[in-house]
């Protein structure tokens, strides 16, 4: 059991890393897995889902999409930002985008709906995107990975009244509100600010991120108490954009935006910002 153990702690000591904000986090899958993991799940989806055969939606699409990279490229010199990457835009009625380990990026047509413009657009691919160059994924993983393990040794070494299933099924809620959720909204308000800065420094306005998110408010009705939430309340989202705009302003003054023709209103900065 000791062996045991230190293997653990040297394993867990060696998966300690921070993302590109500076936060501490632990990810034990390896890169190439993580790759394998998000082309299997990209292929998947590109077998069973429907995609949007416009080719000149694609390229608009596309062109958001290069000139978010590019961005996060520049911007984030020392994350581990894939070199190619391929998107595709399905079609699906519901106002969503994902970006997957190994360099995949689907938009599916009713975000197009919501995000009305290229800068709006950007903000939602510069989000997803922040979620790969932060190692998200794998930090998800490695959580569930290690909440199944830390049952599994409850239901081996419990005893007593508090031993076996209804031990283990109670601390797998306490595990899933006190660690699953929260870490997720952290990961989605990291990837917000994140994606706020990309946009920005790929020459899009980022108060177009605000407008953006009072769209999918508008979109989307309602959403659970936040404390249930694996993504923040609208309201709380947009004020933290809000607060960072000033400084993403800074970041991409000179940069004009690509001509990607998804619309024209609130793409360009406002003079003078």
């Amino acid at each position: 059991m000791r062996v045991l153990l230190w293997g653990l702690l040297a394993l867990v000591l060696a998966g300690c890393d921070e993302t590109p904000t500076g936060r501490s986090q632990l990810a034990l899958v390896p890169d190439a897995l993580m790759a394998k993991l998000g082309a299997d799940s990209f292929d998947e989806m590109r077998e069973r889902r429907p995609i949007v055969e416009d080719a000149a939606l694609e390229r608009r699409v596309r062109c958001v999409a290069d000139a978010v990279v590019d961005a996060a490229r520049r911007h984030y010199p020392r994350a581990d930002v894939p070199e190619a990457w391929e998107v595709v835009v399905f079609d699906d009625p519901t106002p969503n985008a994902f970006a997957l380990p190994g360099g995949r990026i689907g938009v599916h047509r009713g975000l197009l709906r919501v995000a009305e413009t290229p800068a709006q657009l950007s903000a939602v691919i510069g989000h997803e995107v922040a979620h790969v160059l932060a190692d998200h994924g794998n930090e998800r993983l490695t959580q569930r990975l290690g909440i199944k393990a830390a049952l599994l040794v409850v239901g081996l070494f419990s005893e007593g009244e508090l031993a076996g299933e209804p031990l283990r099924q109670a601390l797998g809620v306490g595990a899933r509100l006190g660690i699953s959720l929260p870490f997720s909204r952290t990961h989605e308000e990291e990837a917000d600010l994140m994606g706020l800065e990309i946009m920005a420094a790929a020459g899009f306005a980022p108060e177009a991120s605000v407008a953006l998110w009072r769209n999918m408010a508008a979109a989307g009705g309602g959403q659970p108490p936040q404390f249930l939430s694996t993504h923040p309340a609208h309201e709380s989202r947009i004020e933290a954009l809000q607060r960072h705009l000033a400084g993403a302003r800074r970041l991409g003054p000179e940069a004009a935006p690509p001509a990607c023709g998804l619309g024209g209103k609130g793409d360009k900065r406002a003079p003078g910002a």
